[in-house]
């Protein structure tokens, strides 16, 4: 791309995470133009030209392929089973792509991906975008600090509270299909406790499939022994009536107990846009406490900042510099929830294959 333009993008995909979470991060962030949308779905081509004018919309990925030469960035928000063929057909026309979680269904495949970018000379991203909520965010600060002390246990959850199940979760071949909540909120749960705490050795997960429906787990707990000592404990479900703590870390010198999703992806559904005043700013009475015994305090929580991953690939994509996310960083992730689904298979401790 000519230095100083806008980075040119098309999107793949108009679903939840491309009209909610990826346009208008695209749209919001200098130096990135939207440019293309892919959807067959008329209400969606509709909502794309309403929401982005000026966006060009077309039918299939092999129409935005036609027009290449028009793009610099490929960002793939598809069904799971194809971020895969996506991704390696965007490189293929030369373009730098951004791929939304899960990065690709096993590590194999995530590290087949990353030497086709590097072989090719571009840049390929993981959509990460839960490294930039409020309290990840909150809790770094606190580790780099010394807050906690030493830390030995690092307890994540994503749940919710949900009758209806997705429609991918109940096909027959669904796990075959990357599809299931390990590789969904699960797939945030085990980067972030990586991102925060290192490399991970061993595994021991439990899965069960709590709604009639479902083909695949939608319940989840993975219990993660880092190299560093710490534990990370994971629990993701669809069944929690009530929610538990969002993330409860234990030091040798204080805990923090945060209770409370990040308010980013509510503010996105409800229309919102980054910019905005007080963007990812949490209410004081959500913030969490830290301390020990009786001396706890409330701590406030670090603005959530989701632009920040645009920003980087801008930054990755003209200037050569590190992207947001390191796509390496996915296929360990991968390689964790490789080692999840052994485990829960045959009831055993897995070790991580790096």
């Amino acid at each position: 791309m000519p230095g100083g333009s806008d980075i040119r993008v098309g999107l793949i995909g108009f679903g939840l995470g491309g009209a909610t979470f990826h346009a208008p991060l695209i749209a919001t962030t200098k130096g990135m133009r939207l440019a293309a949308v892919v959807t067959s779905d008329p209400g969606r081509r509709a909502q794309a030209e309403r929401d982005h004018p000026g966006v060009s919309v077309v039918p299939s990925a092999d129409a935005l392929w036609e027009r290449a030469g028009e793009l610099d960035l490929i960002v793939v928000t598809t069904p799971n089973r194809t971020h895969v063929p996506l991704a390696t057909a965007a490189l293929e026309h030369g373009l730098h792509v951004v791929v939304d979680k899960p990065f690709a269904p096993t590590a194999a495949e995530g590290q087949r991906l990353v030497d086709e970018a590097r072989r090719r000379g571009r840049v390929i991203v993981p959509f990460h975008n839960r490294r930039w909520d409020g309290d990840a965010r909150t809790l770094r600060r606190l580790l780099d600090e010394g807050a906690l002390g030493e830390v030995h246990r690092f307890e994540s959850r994503y749940e919710r509270w949900r009758a209806v199940r997705k429609p991918r979760w109940c096909e027959p071949d669904a796990h075959a299909n990357a599809e299931g909540i390990i590789y969904d909120l699960g797939t945030h749960l085990v980067d972030q406790a990586l991102w925060l705490f290192g490399h991970v050795t061993h595994v021991y997960a439990e899965t069960d499939r709590r709604h009639p429906d479902v083909t695949v787990e939608d319940d989840a707990f993975l219990a993660l022994t880092h190299a560093s000592g710490v534990r990370s404990h994971l629990h993701a479900r669809m069944n929690a009536a009530q929610l538990g703590p969002r993330m409860n870390v234990l030091g040798s010198r204080a805990a923090w107990v945060k209770y409370g999703m990040d308010p980013q992806e509510e503010a996105l559904k409800a229309g919102g846009r980054p910019g905005a005043p007080a963007w990812g700013e949490e209410p004081n009475d959500r913030w969490g406490r830290l301390g020990a015994g009786d001396d706890v305090r409330p701590v406030r929580t670090e603005p959530g900042v989701y632009p920040r991953f645009y920003e980087g690939v801008v930054r990755a994509a003209r200037d050569g510099a590190p992207p947001p996310v390191a796509p390496e960083d996915a296929v360990a992730g991968l390689a964790v929830i490789d080692a999840a689904y052994r485990s829960a298979a045959d009831g055993r401790v897995a070790a991580v294959e790096r």
